[in-house]
């Protein structure tokens, strides 16, 4: 008699969805022999994102906000490759991987797509002179653009006014941006007495966002408080308002204001992965249209969550937003469903409730809110420490990561650069 043909589970993403899916499916199915899960991602590391900003500040060491995919998956297969395509009527999907991009086809049983999604610039004019703030690598040239402007700006023989070298914008005014503006403030801040040719008025850092209160997600009384914050610590802040260009070192707002800076940081807007356009599955606004369980209807034994998904928020009538606290649990439940559907169970629908949400905005500040409760200053600075931390996978990282911001209170920030120029 023939064997029986395993049951193939196929996981393209190694963000939050995908790898908490996988670890969850290795827990459910691990007296399971005739299953076998591959985990498919372009990096091979789970980079955990809340704490980018802090790598680019300097905050944190590079290595420590992510951990190898290897070391965290115990059964599934890893594939460290790029999916090229999807295709849902033949069940596989094709991935390449390697220098020589060597190509090949994943068929499937069950498919979780949790791809993420993509930078929206919105069409603007010198995008591609914008810096990002998604992946290690958006952090890290950053970190290295920081340190390369304070080096110049501090030599009385830079070419040009010296004022654009330490101006920096930063479009959006959600957590990302309001995180990554608070942070850079602090760097150069915090490195003036390293630099005696640069003076205090010649940072300035302005944070762009088109609504009318900066975090919204956390009401408008925490935005209102964060922004007296930030303003009294020197970061502009431009509410309702968007930024219309950004060439020859010139940004141009929606009002028409130009302001000369260096750099421009764009964390104002995403879209789906543009992988998922090609798909024959009804889509809203470029998300795969799900279920309640997370699978896509009239593709049985296909599941979609985090960024690229439209799931259905219980009781509200719309979407869950996509937050990594959301594609977090979406991977959990997506797991124990895809499980229960091999083992013949009962499956389940995405119910969850926020617990609250936490923002740093700088020098030990933070503002959040808790079970619908507001908590601002060191406090909220304390929490969002300690939730992340907390969160942090393995206790490896954890401890780097203590001990990282120990040092920092002690010694300050390494103003080392990360890139290399060849022999001089």
């Amino acid at each position: 008699m023939a064997a029986t043909q395993k049951k193939r589970i196929l996981i393209l993403g190694g963000g939050f969805g995908g790898l908490y899916a996988a670890l969850e499916l290795e827990k459910s199915l691990r007296n399971a022999p005739g299953v076998e899960i591959t985990l498919v991602s372009r990096e091979n590391y789970f980079l955990f994102t809340p704490l980018l900003h802090e790598v680019a500040a300097s905050d944190l060491d590079v290595t420590h906000t992510v951990n190898p995919l290897r070391l965290l998956l115990k059964r599934a297969r890893f594939f460290n490759g790029e999916v090229k395509s999807i295709d849902l009527d033949r069940r596989c999907a094709v991935v390449s991987h390697g220098a020589a991009h060597h190509r090949h086809e994943l068929p499937y049983d069950h498919l979780l797509i949790a791809l993420g999604s993509v930078t929206n610039f919105r069409d603007l004019p010198g995008e591609e002179n914008a810096i990002t703030m998604r992946s290690l690598g958006d952090a890290i040239l950053l970190r290295n653009r920081l340190i390369t402007l304070l080096e110049a700006a501090d030599f009385d023989c830079a070419p040009g006014p010296r004022d654009p070298l330490l101006t920096v914008v930063v479009a959006g005014g959600g957590f990302a941006g309001v995180e990554t503006v608070a942070a850079i403030n602090d760097f150069f801040r915090g490195a003036l007495k390293r630099y005696p040719n640069v003076r205090e008025e010649m940072i300035h850092l302005a944070l762009v966002h088109a609504g009318e209160y900066i975090l919204p997600e956390l009401g408008q009384e925490l935005g209102a408080y964060a922004r007296r914050k930030l303003a009294g610590r020197g970061v502009e802040v431009r509410t309702q308002m968007t930024v219309s260009s950004y060439r020859d070192g010139t940004v141009v707002l929606s009002d028409g204001t130009r302001i000369p800076a260096e750099t421009l940081i764009w964390t104002a807007g995403i879209i789906p992965n543009p992988l998922l356009a090609g798909l024959p599955c009804e889509k809203d606004r470029g998300r795969i249209v799900v279920d309640s369980t997370l699978e896509v209807p009239a593709y049985p034994g296909v599941w979609a969550i985090g960024d690229c998904a439209r799931v259905p928020e219980e009781g509200s009538g719309s979407s869950c937003p996509p937050t990594a606290q959301h594609a977090l649990r979406q991977g959990r439940i997506a797991g124990r469903n895809i499980a229960a559907r091999v083992n013949g169970g009962t499956t389940r629908a995405y119910v969850y409730s926020s617990i609250g949400a936490l923002a740093a905005i700088g020098h030990r500040c933070g503002v959040a809110r808790i079970f619908g409760v507001n908590f601002s200053g060191f406090l909220a600075w304390w929490m969002w420490r300690t939730v992340y931390l907390g969160k942090l996978p393995r206790f490896e990282k954890k401890f780097r990561v203590a001990l990282d911001w120990t040092l920092d209170l002690v010694f300050g920030k390494d103003l080392v650069q990360f890139e290399s120029r060849g022999e001089q």
